[in-house]
């Protein structure tokens, strides 16, 4: 078993969550993203495995958006999410001020979607018609 294999399961088995098989292949292939994307030239972080428990312990996350892992962000306040409540689990968007859930802005369903998204639409701030 590869090292970022165990790191994967130790997430798992952390938090109770089976990973989306997107994700997985995606951190298998890369340690992560700290960048602006053109052309939406917003500002996109996603962490690297062995920051995953770090990250989400970090600030009451855990106990105000139970079901939730923080997979990455914009770089502020703004944190990239899934949401585990739901099966499968989406992406969204929680201010790490926020106090709950219905603070949650829905990015994308899985994050293969996400990422063939977000180079044109950047982030999703909400109902913006």
């Amino acid at each position: 078993m590869s090292a970022i294999d165990e790191q994967l399961e130790r997430v798992e088995r952390h938090f109770g969550v089976h990973l989306p098989e997107d994700y997985r292949l995606f951190l298998r292939a890369r340690t992560g993203v700290s960048q602006f994307v053109p052309p939406a030239d917003d500002y996109l972080m996603l962490d690297s495995a062995d920051e995953l428990i770090g990250i989400n312990e970090a600030g009451e996350f855990q106990d105000r958006f139970p079901g939730s892992l923080v997979i990455g962000g914009d770089g502020a306040r703004e944190m990239l999410t899934y949401d585990f409540r739901q099966s499968p689990p989406p992406l969204v968007l929680l201010d790490t001020a926020a106090d709950d859930w219905s603070a949650a802005i829905p990015q994308a369903p899985s994050l293969t979607v996400f990422l063939d998204q977000f180079p044109e639409t950047g982030w999703i701030w909400g109902d913006e018609d």
